[in-house]
């Protein structure tokens, strides 16, 4: 699922559930981030230079949180006008990065035949065999993700209104 919207609704999701312990631009955005490599690939697209594994993804991944570092003011200053608390650091932007990219891995390993989770060890994608042993068609898995944006979109709506009310002084009349 390149550049879909259906991995923002996951990584939405959970980012905003999690935000205490999660830097929510960098793990949204590490969902974004992996799919570089399907944009250059040749066929299979998920095995070019295996960015949708767990290893080198995680690699792909620190190196995204260090390049992201630099600009935690200027995410600040986003996650604050779109009314969302934001306090990060170094260690919480490299876990953000690593298990965001990891859950695109996941999405994309029970859509994708091609992808190889736990590559170099073990080839075959068993997340994919184990949807389509269950029968879980690719449609399925689209409305799973699609559910996934309305609930971020509610608990965004819940956090911004507290973050205003958080925010705006109190003017008893």
């Amino acid at each position: 699922m390149p550049y879909t919207p259906y991995h923002f609704g996951p990584s939405g999701f959970l980012a905003l559930i999690f935000k205490r312990w999660l830097d929510v631009p960098v793990f949204i955005m590490a969902n974004v981030i992996v799919d570089i490599e399907v944009l250059f690939a040749k066929w299979p697209p998920h095995r070019h230079w295996h960015w949708h594994t767990f290893l080198t993804g995680a690699v792909v991944a620190i190196v995204w949180a260090l390049t992201a570092y630099p600009f935690r003011n200027l995410f600040k200053k986003i996650m604050s006008f779109i009314k969302i608390p934001y306090q990060t650091n170094l260690k919480k932007m490299i876990i953000s990065a690593i298990l965001g990219l990891w859950l695109h891995v996941i999405i994309d390993g029970f859509y994708h035949f091609d992808v190889q989770p736990f590559w170099p060890f073990y080839k075959p994608n068993p997340l994919w065999k184990i949807a389509r042993n269950n029968h879980i068609p690719k449609g399925h898995i689209k409305i799973i993700c699609a559910t996934f944006i309305i609930a971020a979109v509610i608990i965004y709506a819940c956090i911004a209104d507290a973050y205003d009310k958080k925010t705006k002084p109190n003017n008893p009349i």
